[in-house]
């Protein structure tokens, strides 16, 4: 092997761990949706914040039954600078979302992904219950397919939260 090959090799082994270490910090997409009450609110606005965003639907039983745990833990670290976006997917019927929402007195946003653009921005979510959450840099640091493990997800949220940025 000559000296140029090895160079080449070991520049691209760099190339490859540098590509690698920016992997965990995939920046969240700027998703708009609108709110229950017509507001439309872009992702962004929740800069400096750990942002749980969590796609749902009324008709998932797995969202249902998570949606007290995710009310708990919301009303728990919000003053430390937590926050929740619930995203209903567009197939989800607009009053069906609000009477939801109502009912259960949910203490955070919820959002209705009207034309499903904010569940394509984030790696085009299908299934639901998908949650991301998000440091307060803006990046994606957790993925979730189906409910998460609660106890982890708190303390994870916990060590993000004490991280000022």
């Amino acid at each position: 092997m000559t000296m140029f090959s090895k160079l080449i090799r070991g520049a691209a082994a760099l190339a490859l761990v540098a590509a690698l270490a920016g992997c965990g910090q995939q920046s969240a997409p700027d998703a708009r949706f609108t709110t229950l009450d017509g507001q439309s609110v872009q992702l962004s606005s929740y800069k400096g914040k750990v942002v749980l965003v969590n796609f749902w639907a009324t008709t998932c039983t797995t969202c249902v039954a998570e949606m007290p745990k995710l009310v708990e833990i919301h009303q728990r670290l919000a003053a430390k600078g937590y926050a929740t976006v619930a995203i209903a997917m567009d197939y989800d019927p607009p009053e069906y979302v609000r009477n939801y929402a109502s009912k259960n007195g949910l203490p955070f946003t919820v959002g209705l992904d009207q034309g499903g653009a904010a569940a394509k921005s984030f790696e085009d979510v299908r299934l639901t219950p998908t949650s991301f959450l998000i440091d307060r840099q803006g990046h994606i640091v957790q993925k979730y397919l189906g409910a998460p493990d609660f106890p982890k997800f708190e303390a994870l949220v916990e060590k993000l939260l004490a991280d000022p940025a």
